[in-house]
This record gives structure tokens, C-alpha cells and sequence, in this order.
């Protein structure tokens, strides 16, 4: 019987997030989610999708002819198969990001992929999820990755950058929640503490606008 995922979509675009932010890049995203995230930017993932072939889909990546691929959803780890995506990806030697809540265990992902790991900030509504055990499977490939919908998630990200001295780990991102974090505010508050993260943005949606999908 032939491997099977169920995908929402998979397209080119430009990253938009992550210290690969930029570059040409496809996305494999992955129906279901185990989280409702308060600033949830991909309900439609939850749900929506089709039983894919895995040769199919890895057809589909190679025939946009670009080296980065990142892996997302909703949740990828979800669906088990996802590790022998991982897995073939890296053999036909691309450069894998895995897009992840972090609530599930990293332990089993293939260690040449790029881990992109969230930790839910209070303003989430689902820090009560945070898998910390999975920051000892992290390595200087991997990024972590907090988004940030006021003072209170940025504080509270603060005392977990500190604790865990997460930036002697991997690369340690913060983001805005778009329209409810200005940028600039949150570019301040970085300053101000001398705090040793890479502030990111969205470029996607700067790009195409917040409501666009497929880019």
C-alpha cells in the first residue's frame, strides 16, 4: 500500500519567516492541528485537505526546481508519515525546515532538518502545551521561535530566553502578532533589553497582503 498524507497545499513562494527568510522556497503544508492558537493565521489547515501519495508529493516539490523546502501545517508531526517525508527530502539532498508547535517529541525527526520550533507565548492561549523537553533535541541547525501579541507574551519570553540560555542553543526568533503588535514597538523593547534574539517579520504577508494563501 502506497504512503499517504493528507495535504492542504503545496506551493512556491518566497520564505517569509526564519533565518531563511527571503529566499525562493516550497511549502508542504499538512492538514489537522492539535492547537487553537488565539492569532491562528491558518484555521483553514485544520480541516481541509486531500490523501496524498507520498512520490506524489515529493513529484510535486521537485518540479519547482528550488533548493529549500520547508514542511508545515497545522501540526506536521501529526501525521507519522511526515518523518519519511523528512526523511526523502533530505536524500535528495534540499535543505528541509520543519515548522512545529513544539508539542509533540522531536525526538524521532531526521537530524538533518532544519527544526523551526514555536514556544506558545500566554497570549496563544495554549502555553500549557509547551513540550520543554524538546528543547534538549535543538542544536545550533535549529531555530526557536516566539510570537509576540504584547508586553506580557514579551516578558514572559524573556524569562524563557534567560532560563534556558536558549540562544547558546539554536537561533532564538521573536515576531509580532501582525495588526496587534506594532514592529516597531517590539524592535524597542529588543533594544532596550539588549536582548540576544533576531526580530522577524511576515514578509509574505507585507508581500501579498495577510489574507492570501498559496504565497
Amino acid at each position: 500500500m502506497a504512503v499517504t498524507l493528507v495535504i492542504n497545499e503545496i506551493f512556491y513562494s518566497i520564505q517569509g519567516e526564519s533565518s531563511y527568510a527571503g529566499w525562493p522556497c516550497v511549502f508542504v503544508r499538512l492538514t489537522g492541528c492539535n492547537l487553537r492558537c488565539t492569532w491562528c493565521d491558518t484555521t483553514y489547515s485544520f480541516n481541509e485537505g486531500e490523501p496524498t501519495p507520498l512520490d506524489d508529493i515529493i513529484a510535486k516539490v521537485r518540479s519547482f526546481e528550488t533548493q529549500l523546502v520547508e514542511v508545515t501545517g497545522g501540526e506536521p508531526l501529526l501525521q507519522p508519515n511526515v518523518l519519511l517525508l523528512l526523511k526523502r527530502l533530505c536524500d535528495l539532498g534540499k535543505t528541509v525546515l520543519l515548522e512545529t508547535s513544539g508539542s509533540l517529541d522531536l525526538a524521532p525527526v531526521d537530524p538533518r532538518v532544519v527544526k523551526i520550533m514555536d514556544l506558545k507565548c500566554p497570549g496563544s492561549g495554549e502555553t500549557d502545551k509547551n513540550r520543554y523537553a524538546n528543547l534538549r533535541h535543538l542544536t545550533k541547525l535549529d531555530e526557536v521561535k516566539f510570537v509576540i501579541a504584547d508586553r506580557a507574551d514579551y516578558d514572559w519570553a524573556k524569562r524563557i530566553i534567560t532560563a534556558e540560555q536558549l540562544n547558546q542553543r539554536c537561533s532564538v526568533l521573536v515576531s509580532p502578532v501582525v495588526e496587534r503588535l506594532p514592529l516597531r514597538t517590539l524592535a524597542d523593547w529588543i533594544l532596550a533589553d539588549h536582548l540576544p534574539v533576531r526580530l522577524q517579520t511576515q514578509w509574505h504577508k507585507l508581500i501579498w497582503g495577510p489574507t492570501a494563501r498559496g504565497v
